[in-house]
């Protein structure tokens, strides 16, 4: 084989597969379980010249294919683990990995993974005042290179920063939640805290051209330009749309507080470091290569994107584009074509962008899905929701039909009467303006009452589903993850609660709109006003008929092109 990838399930080993395969080398993958295959044929790598091999380095390893190349990227990276299960994959583990390599014939090159902190003082080789994890690195990382040497064993060290990327979510991930999730009051470490990333797809790309570089190297691959940790914090938070917590907590202090009420936990606090690190070498590589490395400010702000749409690696994405964008002032989170959609789905409340996931699986062509501005995942704007809908339709090349449920469908109206030009048709789905005056979120006097915003706030999803009269799935679960988020609840209710005004002027727009209308309602919930636009009622859905009956409102939405 051209190389063998030791830890080739983890976040850096398959991204290291991927980026082999990919330069057409055959890579034996070892394993515990077979995780590999299928996310390698998710991302659409070859996977041809991949042979997976059952292997457990915290035992003596034999029976393994010959490689050239042998990389280490084993590690069991957790915190709070015991010394005992840390030692066995980052210390024994590396060993055994090491060992078996001295027995190849051809071996080119032995590759160990480190980490940035590891390598950076051997002084620390005491491990006084580490937790497991980190101790174990830095055991490993002196037991590797003194092996390496009786062994006579042409060895190369990568330390790598913290490494972001689609489907890291710990170390910096957790941080970014707390601040997504409006629980980071203040920033962990003084002002001048440097805690610095590199992505992985540079990373695998560096760690695929070390082989071919002199041996006895030990390469700091990391970001010099990463912005300082308030600064980096502060990038984040303007990009999703919430607030920056403006003062820090220096790292002696956090280490003296009891850790229910820092809600940190003791093993990060290390990494909270003024350091910088010896990168001369490994930019050396890179520039010999040719490897660039992307502008930190852009991967943070994509990787934020991921991390967002993942919901933290608690959910996968239904749609592709995502992200956030500029629109009326808001931070606005968009799903979908931006430029060319064939539909713009509005939801409706208390619901964000991924109500439309059920429906969108049945559509024709692509889609423009946002969060209202405010709501799901939205940050608020000052400006009128009208100008926020002509801001976000400004982009739009193509005339799509605009489809909107509930309160969304009085804007959509608006718009569709205002820019005739610019929509094919106007789908009304559900819309709160010809039904029950009673939204049945706040029919129970609880909604009502000044209880309304942390009753739905702390609801669960199951709670919210009973409450919608929905069955519970992602969709629901991922409105009620947004209503814990600061603000949203508040600006549900107050919509809720505002929206009678605009009623009468909502039905007098009906007979001015010069575009084709239809009107899709549950049996359940049917129109309490008789107008003049197609009326059509799917059988046994209730105020959400995408979501439980996506299949007839497709066929609803396809008659209607027609």
């Amino acid at each position: 084989m051209d190389a063998l990838v030791f830890g080739a399930t983890g976040f850096i080993g398959r991204h290291l597969v991927a980026e082999l395969l990919g330069r057409g080398q055959r890579v034996a993958a070892a394993v515990r379980n077979d995780t590999l295959t299928p996310w390698l044929t998710s991302q659409g790598v070859d996977t041809g010249d991949l042979t997976i091999v059952t292997a457990d380095i915290t035992r003596p390893l034999d029976g393994l294919p010959e490689a050239r190349d042998v990389y280490n990227a084993a590690a069991r990276f957790a915190f709070g683990l015991d010394a005992r299960e840390a030692r066995a994959t980052n210390v024994t583990g590396a060993l055994n990995a090491l060992d078996w390599a001295a027995t190849l014939p051809g071996l080119r090159r032995f590759v160990h993974i480190s980490g940035y902190r590891v390598s950076a003082d051997d002084a620390r080789a005491d491990h006084a005042g580490l937790g497991a994890y980190e101790a174990s690195k830095f055991e490993a990382d002196l037991a590797v290179r003194a092996r390496a040497g009786e062994l006579e064993i042409p060895l190369t060290i990568a330390n790598p920063s913290t490494v972001i990327g689609p489907g890291q979510y710990i170390g910096l991930a957790a941080l970014v939640k707390d601040l997504w999730n409006g629980g980071l009051p203040a920033i962990p470490g003084g002002r001048d805290v440097f805690l610095p990333i590199v992505t992985i797809d540079y990373f695998a790309r560096f760690l695929a051209e070390i082989p071919a570089s002199p041996a006895g190297e030990h390469y700091w691959v990391l970001d010099d330009t990463t912005p300082l940790l308030p600064e980096l914090i502060g990038m984040i938070a303007g990009h999703t749309g919430v607030r920056a917590p403006r003062r820090t907590i220096p790292a002696g202090l956090l280490r003296r507080l009891p850790r229910k009420i820092t809600g940190a936990d003791p093993e990060t606090l290390s990494f909270l470091s003024a350091d910088r690190y010896p990168t001369a070498s490994a930019r050396a590589l890179a520039a010999s290569t040719g490897l660039e490395m992307p502008p930190a400010a852009d991967a943070l702000r994509a990787w934020a994107d991921g991390l967002v749409a993942t919901r933290f690696g608690a959910a996968s994405p239904w749609l592709s584009p995502y992200g956030y964008r500029g629109v009326a002032g808001s931070r606005t989170w968009v799903i979908g074509e931006p430029h060319r959609p064939a539909h713009v789905l509005l939801h409706g409340l208390p619901m964000n962008a991924d109500l439309w996931a059920p429906l969108t699986a049945h559509l024709d062509g692509p889609v423009l899905a946002p969060d209202l501005p405010g709501l799901g995942r939205s940050a608020p704007t000052a400006q009128p929701v009208d100008a926020w809908l002509a801001d976000l339709l400004h982009p739009v090349r193509t005339r799509p039909a605009l489809v909107a449920h509930s309160l969304a469908c009085a804007p959509a109206l608006r718009f569709a009467v205002e820019h005739p030009d610019r929509v094919s048709k106007l789908v009304l789905i559900s819309p709160t303006f010809l039904q029950d005056p009673r939204p049945r979120l706040t029919r129970s006097r609880l909604a009502r009452s000044r209880l309304a915003v942390p009753w739905l706030r702390h609801m669960s999803a199951a709670h919210l589903a009973r409450a919608l009269g929905l069955p519970e799935g992602p969709e629901v679960a991922s409105a009620a993850a947004d209503l814990r988020r600061p603000g949203v609840a508040r600006r549900v209710i107050t919509a809720l609660r505002t929206d009678f005004a605009g009623r009468e002027q909502s039905r007098g727009l009906l007979d001015r709109v010069r575009v084709p209308v239809e009107i899709i309602a549950g049996s359940a919930d049917p129109p309490a006003v008789d107008v003049a636009h197609p009326v059509h009622e799917i059988d046994g859905a209730g105020h959400y008929p995408q979501l439980t009956h996506p299949a007839q409102v497709a066929r609803r939405l396809r008659a209607v092109s027609r």
